[in-house]
């Protein structure tokens, strides 16, 4: 192979350089929160040049939007237990272990300020509603091809989701039995 046929590697420098410096806005965020950082920071986290960043992402407006929208919808797969009630107490079990862990909270406040600074902040936060829409939306429509009661999806948002992210956002503590006793005042009323 000559120098012209360089081999790709998945998941090779960019990926690595895409990693690092998601993890570097994440801890800034954490320790300054939103706004209080700049790319030049962000880039030395992450151990690469400013022009990196710029030439990746734009803005740094653009790279918080990707660093929210990639990591709170990635760490929330979709289950399929074969029951609404199983998929709705194993995926609100997974998005309370995603906010309460080490950058959970950290990437809450980055997805609030992004949806109210500007355009891009829009966009993003827009981008990341409907990202969670669709994955629940897949949820219900799974359960009602199974013949069970289909609920809204913007009601599991609002009666699941919403107090776990207030909670965490308040810093209240967010126990296994209160995320159940929420799936079960929207599931099973009077239960």
């Amino acid at each position: 192979m000559n120098e012209g046929q360089r081999a790709r590697r998945p998941g090779g420098r960019s990926a690595r350089v895409g990693a690092q410096v998601h993890q570097a806005v994440t801890e800034l965020v954490s320790e300054r929160g939103y706004g209080n950082f700049t790319v030049g920071e962000v880039a030395a986290r992450a151990g690469v040049a400013d022009s990196s960043v710029y030439r990746r992402w734009g803005s740094l407006e653009a790279l918080l939007s990707e660093v929210a929208l990639t990591r709170l919808n990635a760490q929330s797969p979709m289950p399929d237990t074969g029951s609404l009630d199983g998929d709705l107490r194993t995926y609100a079990a997974a998005v309370a272990r995603e906010i309460t862990g080490p950058d959970g909270l950290a990437l809450v406040r980055l997805a609030v300020a992004l949806s109210s600074d500007g355009p891009q902040g829009l966009k993003a936060g827009d981008a990341l509603f409907a990202e969670r829409m669709g994955q629940l939306q897949s949820m219900l429509d799974r359960a009602g091809d199974r013949g069970e009661q289909v609920l809204d999806a913007l009601d599991v948002l609002d009666h699941i989701l919403a107090p776990m992210y207030i909670r965490v956002l308040f810093g209240m503590e967010l126990t296994p039995e209160y995320v159940d006793g929420l799936v079960d005042r929207l599931h099973r009323p009077g239960a």
